[in-house]
């Protein structure tokens, strides 16, 4: 005997009637209409439109998407680093914080919920958006914050990104604890340009604070001063065995002989690039940034603060007695005047099955000083340029920009304390001698309104005022005084964008990581000295250059960069050092909408937190 489903009393009776009936089926209609538009949005927003300078699969491509959540609760934790016990913001309850996994063409949702004190944002470094600027997450650029009590829904599209990026609080000081790694394996059916790896482990290279973070800056901005170092450098969030109370809890990674691992090494310290090595053995750099490079190998790495490598490790343990070997890190410093933190972290790689000693080999790395170590490293970074993974770098320029980067001071207002920065004024940083000001709304909320001009003057500059000898030694300090403003640039969409930051040594000068939001670029030339336009163009590499969303600058050098403004939206760029983002060294690329439908900004979700 067949058995037929019972059917509900309620639904018989609506269909017993016939406008009932109509009237039902027309809500069913509607709701699986509005769904399949938010579906259709979201593919087309991860898949649809070109997001830096390289070509983009079309949307066919599309249908292995995969939709994976996350909770993130923003709290407070008790942790003890230093013989200290102290009160941390992380995320559930997690330092470093959890890792995000992907695979290439993913929509990663994380609900955030602030059960914290502070207003947070986060931003997924690295990470494209493609048209969907409103979860790129820097506080009053994109977003306003997200208050204590509250929550908002974060969707990260994974577009061209394929390798190691991170993600991490863009408030204040707080991504010195709220971070964390973002993986993203090929997508399926796709492989590794190389052997896959036995194991794969996160690298977080970091730095902590006996101080309240909050209070750190607080103090800086009160009084025009540099920013308290930090009192111990980290891997994973430990000091390791060379500091005070560490030992016990000091990072350790067992591996078997004969294997490979890769690690995933993400810099997420506020104030230093890092030098990093592993005693005994040599490391492949396999990829940069989220993007695969050509293969080589080195005995150490150089990384600058928001960069990421991936690293493969073959394990050959020497002799029968090695069982043990320190992974090392070390700052570089490049302003001899600036207080640094010059504590080396250390972690443990421990071979299993091995006999134990108390003997651990050290590595050798270069000295603190040694910027052309660094630059020696830098320069072996290459995009892997395969048919799988090409390299698609713009030959055309049409718009040329030169941008001075340059830690600065303002006059110390006459009403104000006396100011503990140089020369009696306020420390300050510049962009072609604009000190960024954040507004107290988001910039892209009201671009999208159409009242830009309410928070910010769209009027920053494709060249410093001043022309002189950026790099000379001795500048006089009038050279040295800059003025607040928030101004930003339009770029027409498809524009391509060659901009060549110069290095100054203003106050002695420092290196900078400048990071792009919404773009990967191309790095395609560096120099010592001023830039010159005439000639050093002609020594670009256009072939191979490596393709990353951060790049270091040095003090006495230039950097180019190049990308294709096929992202439409509002987009930060600012310089990695927090304390130098803080005094102003940023500004903002509003890349207009296109002709076509998939070349516009998506409308924003409906729960954007309100100012």
């Amino acid at each position: 005997m067949s058995m037929k489903e019972p059917r509900s009393d309620s639904r018989h009776r609506l269909l017993a009637s016939p406008k009932l009936a109509i009237e039902f089926k027309l809500r069913i209609m509607a709701i699986w209409f509005l769904g399949l538009v938010v579906v259709l949005s979201f593919v087309e927003a991860a898949q649809g439109s070109s997001s830096g300078s390289r070509r983009h699969n079309n949307l066919s491509e599309g249908n292995g998407l995969t939709h994976r959540s996350y909770n993130f609760f923003i709290k407070e934790s008790n942790i003890t680093r230093l013989c200290r016990e102290k009160t941390i913001l992380t995320v559930n309850g997690q330092f470093p914080g959890p890792a995000i996994y992907a695979r290439r063409g993913d929509v990663v949702v994380v609900n955030v919920y602030n059960q914290g004190h502070t207003n947070i944002t986060l931003h997924w470094h690295g990470v494209n958006q493609p048209r969907s600027p409103w979860w790129d997450g820097p506080e009053y650029i994109t977003q306003c914050p997200i208050q204590p009590g509250n929550n908002f829904t974060y969707r990260i599209i994974f577009s061209e990104e394929e390798g190691t990026l991170w993600w991490h609080a863009h408030t204040a000081m707080d991504r010195a604890t709220v971070h964390g790694a973002i993986i993203i394996r090929p997508s399926h059916g796709a492989a590794y340009p190389f052997t896959k790896p036995h194991r794969e482990i996160p690298i977080i290279l970091g730095e902590w604070w006996n101080d309240d973070v909050g209070k750190v800056m607080a103090d800086a901005l009160s009084t025009g001063s540099d920013f308290q170092p930090s009192d111990a450098n980290t891997i994973n969030g430990q000091p390791g065995d060379l500091l005070p109370c560490s030992s016990d809890n000091t990072f350790r990674l067992p591996v078997k002989h004969g294997e490979t691992y890769m690690l995933r090494i993400i810099n997420a310290a506020l104030t230093n690039g890092f030098f990093f090595a592993i005693a005994g053995h040599r490391l492949t750099v396999v990829s940069s940034d989220g993007s695969y490079t050509k293969p080589f190998t080195t005995d150490y790495i150089f990384i600058e603060s928001g960069q990421t490598m991936t690293v493969l490790l073959k394990t050959r343990r020497r002799g029968h007695s090695n069982a043990r070997y320190y992974m090392a890190v070390r700052p570089l410093a490049t302003n001899p005047a600036a207080v640094l933190d010059n504590s080396t972290a250390t972690a443990v790689l421990e071979y299993i099955h091995a006999s134990t000693s108390d003997h651990v080999d050290f590595p050798s790395l270069p000295a603190i000083n040694d910027s052309s170590a660094a630059a020696a490293y830098t320069a072996q970074l290459r995009s892997l340029a395969s048919k799988e993974h090409p390299a698609d770098v713009p030959r055309r320029v049409d718009e040329h920009m030169l941008v001075t980067v340059a830690v600065n001071e303002i006059s110390c207002a006459p009403n104000e304390a006396p100011c503990k920065g140089p020369h009696g004024n306020r420390f300050a940083s510049s962009l072609n001698n604009i000190s960024f000001e954040a507004p107290h709304r988001d910039i892209l909320g009201a671009y999208y309104r159409s009242v830009v001009g309410d928070v910010a003057k769209t009027d920053f500059p494709d060249n410093p005022p001043l022309s002189f000898n950026f790099t000379a030694d001795n500048l006089p300090p009038e050279i040295a005084l800059t003025a607040r403003g928030t101004r930003v640039k339009f770029l027409a969409y498809g524009t391509v964008v060659e901009v060549v930051f110069q290095g100054t040594t203003i106050l002695g000068g420092d290196s900078h990581p400048m990071h792009l939001h919404g773009f990967s670029f191309y790095v395609v030339g560096r120099g010592i000295g001023n830039f010159d336009r005439h000639h050093d163009p002609a020594k670009y590499n256009l072939v191979d250059p490596p393709y990353q969303n951060t790049v270091s600058v040095a003090k006495n050098g230039w950097t180019a960069i190049r990308f294709r403004a096929a992202n439409p939206g509002v987009w930060f760029m600012h310089c990695h050092f927090e304390r130098h983002m803080v005094w102003g060294m940023e500004t903002v690329f509003i890349v207009k909408n296109g002709k076509r439908r998939d070349a516009k900004v998506m409308p924003p979700p409906p729960n954007m937190p309100r100012c």
